[in-house]
């Protein structure tokens, strides 16, 4: 019974290159196969439900092995990742039938799906790590899917953070290795307990944090998000958004509930990332113009929602219950979420071929189907009550509240972040009121006749597969969010125990007046925001306008600007030690030998001729090492060819693979 874990992963792995043979003489049965293959995943997850708790192991593998489990948050989140697999594959049938490189797409969108399923099924950090690597790197075909200048671009960002956070949490895992002896879960909080020096503990926790928190979208590695989403075709974007964040997360969760246990000082590191990361994500999406980056943006701040009550979880200690709930329910419920409101944007998408405000606006008009499907989740992740989302922004809430009677001493700082909560979920209301009256309440700037000419999409606009599969989910958020205390605590229950948690004393009253004082101020924030800032500022001669200049753009305004200076020196001094030091070696060596190297020299050179036809230049100067366009090459407006090839990412990607292929020839022999 214990090998359902193994097919679990492996299965859709194995499948992909089958689908992509079939794709190559019938499209329609590749379809279908990919599309069984899903459900097969999730009625293999729903017998986990029913089965005791397993483990599997494979022996040997890469030195280490590598090891699953089931039960719990395991099995939760694979649910969560076989649902959402199977609801974005119903919709890639709708959406990918208008896009191109279709076999390539469904090839490494089951190896993803097999790749996410390891994470969450991982019992021992090793294992986590493994199949984090290959996930973001078949993930990454999705980003490129169209292939356009913008998606490349997208794609050398997304890898670029993908190998150099999967590199630091490589070199933690190293240190942490070396300081523990042991990498499993359950060992791990009984070994970092017991040591007296924690330096090296917290140096290997810093870093494997920066690998698993890019891969959230925490601050300052959230570059990705906002451009990996709207590249991506909408079905990929549901599940980067709602399932494969959360592999980032569930790394983030592992060390904060082992080696990190009731820790204050790191509860304090997560607090201020998931402040910054809640704000600075929510104030990009009020200023965005473009309805996936909306979202995207809308993404990264409700990661650091999760941040923040991972962080209470560590400041209370025993007294986490409120703070261990809300965060599991958080993470379920933003991936229900955006589960719908990707696909929306897709619908969206191909009628109108524009995901900008200015194009789609009242898209929605005459169109009550379409916005009641909107209209609930944008609603629900605003924290309106009788929704999901405002069961588990209450819990975050009060856990922030809870610390601040528990630890009087730092009652002001934390009553800033309680504002900064509230705020927030502030901001979420107004970009969420800033899309619905965009498409649903406002009229385009085209008379009809023009748009029945420029929205020329498939009729129906919207597949009755895709609608109903958006219906259920959202059916589904408003029964969790109408009766709180049987369906969300149940769910809370299944995961608490993964993260240490101690369940709550009596039930929650997640409608009384205090509870529902946090909901009001952020929807008074919220549509003041919107009456006085979106309405005023952010609309300017009847159309809207982001006023982020774009030299605040962390990317192309400070990282791109950084790596590139950072190869130019390190070009220029490769180049010094490349003149200099011969000299300084041939000098002090007698002539025999030197005559010998000139000889070997003049051979190079007489090779390099007559295989190239042209001379070989043994020493360029400095400064044309400095300029030399493939060297520092980190395009800002990449190809489709050479662009990649002579990109930052692409050197990453090169390097990252050398270092898997070293270390599995070490371990292997």
């Amino acid at each position: 019974m214990s090998d359902l874990l193994v097919m679990l992963v492996f299965l859709p792995m194995a499948a992909g290159p089958f689908g992509f043979w079939m794709g190559l003489r019938y499209p329609k049965a590749r379809d279908t196969f990919v599309l069984v293959v899903t459900v097969l995943e999730v009625m293999m997850v729903v017998s986990l439900w029913t089965s005791p708790v397993m483990e599997r192991g494979i022996d040997g593998f890469c030195g280490l092995g590598i090891r699953f489990v089931s039960g719990d948050f395991h099995t939760l989140m694979a649910t969560l990742t076989a649902t959402g697999w199977l609801a974005a594959t119903i919709f890639s049938r709708e959406y990918m039938a208008h896009v191109a490189r279709q076999n390539r797409y469904y090839l490494f969108w089951l190896m993803t799906l097999g790749a996410t399923m390891g994470v969450f099924l991982s019992a021992d950090l090793f294992t986590t790590f493994i199949f984090f690597e290959v996930m973001s790197f078949t993930s990454f075909v999705a980003v490129i899917q169209t292939e356009e200048p913008d998606a490349l671009q997208a794609g050398d960002t997304y890898l670029a953070v993908a190998v150099i956070g999967g590199l630091a949490a490589l070199t933690g895992l190293f240190l942490l290795y070396y300081q523990l002896g042991t990498l499993d879960f359950d060992a791990m909080g009984a070994a970092a307990a017991a040591l007296e020096d924690r330096g090296v503990l917290w140096a290997s926790g810093i870093l494997i944090l920066i690998g698993f928190g890019a891969k959230a979208g925490a601050f300052p590695l959230h570059i990705w998000l906002p451009t990996a989403h709207p590249a991506a075709p909408a079905p990929a974007s549901a599940v980067l958004s709602g399932v494969i964040t959360k592999t980032g997360i569930y790394g983030v969760l592992v060390l904060s509930t082992t080696i990190f246990l009731h820790d204050a000082g790191w509860g304090m590191v997560l607090a201020v990332i998931g402040a910054i990361t809640m704000v600075l994500g929510a104030v990009l999406a009020v200023c965005s113009i473009d309805l996936k980056r909306t979202f995207a943006c809308s993404s990264v701040s409700q990661i650091g929602f999760i941040l923040v009550g991972i962080s209470m979880q560590c400041l209370l200690g025993h007294h986490n219950a409120l703070a261990v709930d809300g965060t599991i329910l958080h993470i379920f419920n933003h991936s229900l979420i955006k589960m719908v409101l990707f696909p929306a944007a897709g619908v969206i998408h191909l009628s109108t071929h524009s995901y900008e405000f200015n194009d789609i606006r009242g898209f929605g008009r005459k169109k009550p189907l379409l916005a009641v499907l909107m209209g609930i989740p944008m609603l629900s992740l605003a924290g309106l009550p009788l929704l999901n989302g405002y069961v588990s922004k209450t819990l975050l809430h009060e856990s922030i509240v809870e610390y601040i009677h528990l630890a009087p001493e730092y009652g002001v700082l934390f009553t800033g972040l309680e504002w900064l909560f509230l705020l927030s979920g502030g901001l979420t209301l107004a970009y969420m009121l800033k899309v619905f009256v965009c498409l649903f309440g406002e009229k385009n700037a085209l008379p009809e006749k023009a748009l029945e000419q420029k929205w020329h999409g498939p009729k129906p606009y919207i597949a009755p597969a895709t609608a109903a599969t958006m219906g259920i989910y959202g059916l589904g958020m408003i029964l969790l969010g109408t009766v709180p205390n049987q369906g969300m605590d149940f769910l809370a229950a299944l995961g608490r125990s993964f993260l240490h948690g101690e369940g709550p004393e009596h039930p929650v009253a997640y409608f009384s007046a205090v509870n529902l004082r946090g909901a009001a101020i952020s929807i008074v924030i919220g549509s003041l925001v919107y009456l006085l800032v979106v309405r005023r500022l952010l609309i300017r001669r009847g159309k809207y306008i982001n006023p982020i200049p774009a030299w605040m753009n962390l990317e192309f305004g400070l990282y791109r600007p950084a790596l590139r200076f950072a190869a130019q020196v390190a070009i220029v001094l490769a180049t010094l030690v490349d003149r200099i030091l011969p000299r300084l070696v041939f000098r002090g060596i007698p002539s025999l030998f030197t005559r010998a190297h000139q000889s070997l020299l003049s051979l190079r050179d007489k090779a390099v001729i007559a295989l190239t036809g042209s001379e070989y230049t043994p020493h360029p100067s400095v400064e044309q090492a400095a300029d030399d366009y493939h060297f520092a090459f980190y395009s800002d407006d990449p190809r489709r060819s050479v662009g990649f090839v002579h990109s930052l990412a692409f050197g990453l990607m090169l390097t990252g693979l050398g270092l898997v292929f070293g270390l599995l020839f070490i371990l292997l022999h």
